[in-house]
């Protein structure tokens, strides 16, 4: 029976870049289970599963429209080197948790000079098209 919006399903996934790199996988460890329809992943990567039986195994491209979608230059943050806390230390790459309107945000540190710090708060993977390998291992029909 093909798997629907409402289904529990259970994934086993691979999820490479345009370059091959692995970015994710699920193999070696439990299958991610969500619901289908429930907006726990990527819009991509729901509509990938939908459909799919028991079994079955796909590969699907999602653009990085139905995944993180793109960059965008608003979310990269400059700030002046002397507003960043005396015990942190940051470097380019760096991944940090700051305060922003009240609730924490992830950020990547791009840029380090003697005078700014260039915070950005895109998803890593956004602007990427996102390859999946897909293997449906189990489906629990809505109730």
């Amino acid at each position: 029976m093909p798997a629907k919006r409402g289904d529990t399903v259970r994934v086993h996934y691979t999820g490479t870049l345009k370059d091959g790199t692995q970015f994710d996988s699920s193999r070696g460890r439990e299958p991610l289970e969500f619901t289908l329809g429930g907006g726990h992943v990527i819009a991509g990567f729901d509509a990938a599963v939908t459909g799919m039986e028991v079994g079955e195994t796909r590969t699907v491209t999602i653009p990085s429209s139905d995944a993180y979608g793109d960059r965008n230059d608003a979310m990269l943050l400059r700030i002046p080197r002397a507003q960043v806390p005396p015990n942190v230390s940051p470097h380019v790459g760096q991944q940090l948790q700051v305060g922003r309107g009240g609730e924490a945000v992830n950020v990547t540190v791009r840029e380090v000079t003697p005078e700014h710090v260039v915070l950005d708060a895109n998803h890593p993977l956004a602007g990427e098209d996102l390859t999946f390998a897909l293997e449906l291992v189990g489906c629990e029909p809505a109730a």
